[in-house]
């Protein structure tokens, strides 16, 4: 019989983008029956004759079994099970061995490994799970696993900061000291914080308040351009009377690619204007339920 069955299942069809998945490799393999022509057995026939049959024994269905997976370079091997016949070797980040002596000698039997890979890039989209698998044995089963894939999923992702431009240069023969001017850098990924305070002026007692902060920025022509919105709710207080409530620390971030100017970058003055909205949550009116009669 040989090798019957072979198999590779991973645990989920879809992971996050630095997700675990489970990978088992299963095999199944029977024994084979081999009869020799000259080795003669005698047995008792229908008749009651004794006759020659040629003797039948079982062969090991697989011997010296090796299989050397590959994970796509995309998922890394963090942990391997113990198999239950057999033993594997993880031979890197990537590349797993699993060597087994003999399957299927008297009986049917299958042998099963399990091990855990990780999706280590940032890209997304679906992943072959393996690179490559190979099989081999003393008898020369042909054998061939399934090639799971899995949908990788990376949410979405943007990359603010491009890699800088490389200015090449070289240095010659038995020289051992350059001096090169590599030109200029500018400064990247600047910005503006503001932080703002305000006071909301005569808030009744146990009434919660809604506040929305909107700030724009002007430019040099007198237009205004939206630059953020925050709202927010402000906890009731429990003064006996009405109060002000001071709210402090409300913080926007005004990267300095939104100015429209060009050429001085944080060196250039901006003008912005906040403008604030507030209302009361809470009120002590409730709509009247009547009913009418005819």
């Amino acid at each position: 019989m040989g090798v019957t069955n072979s198999n590779k299942v991973i645990s989920a069809a879809r992971t996050d983008c630095d997700g675990t998945l489970r990978v088992t490799l299963a095999l199944t393999a029977a024994p084979d029956i081999v009869t020799n022509p000259t080795d003669i057995v005698l047995v008792l026939d229908r008749s009651g004759s004794m006759t020659g049959a040629p003797l039948a024994s079982m062969k090991a269905g697989a011997t010296n079994i090796v299989i050397n997976e590959v994970v796509h370079p995309d998922f890394l091997i963090t942990s391997i099970l113990a198999p239950n016949k057999g033993t594997a070797t993880m031979l890197d980040g990537h590349s797993l061995r699993w060597s087994i002596p003999a399957l299927g000698v008297t009986d049917s039997e299958s042998a099963v490994l399990e091990f855990f890979i990780r999706h280590t890039a940032q890209t997304p989209g679906t992943k072959l799970v393996n690179q490559s698998i190979t099989y081999s044995d003393t008898e020369g089963n042909a054998v061939t696993f399934p090639a799971p894939t899995v949908n990788v999923d990376c949410g979405i992702v943007v990359c603010p900061e491009k890699c800088p431009t490389p200015v090449e240069l070289s240095a010659g023969g038995c020289s051992d000291f350059i001096v090169v001017d590599m030109g200029n850098v500018s400064l990247s990924s600047q910005g503006r914080i503001i932080q703002m305070d305000v006071t909301i002026k005569n808030v009744c007692p146990k009434k919660r308040v809604a506040l929305a902060a909107i700030l724009t920025e002007v430019d040099r022509q007198g237009a205004e351009h939206q630059r953020g919105v925050k709202i927010m709710t402000i906890p009731a207080h429990d003064a006996p009377a009405c109060r002000d409530v001071r709210v402090k620390c409300i913080t926007f971030v005004v990267p300095e690619d939104l100015d429209g100017s060009t050429g001085c970058s944080m060196c250039c003055s901006r003008s912005f204007r906040a403008r604030f909205l507030a209302n009361t949550i809470d009120t002590d009116s409730h709509c009247c339920q009547c009913t009418v009669t005819l």
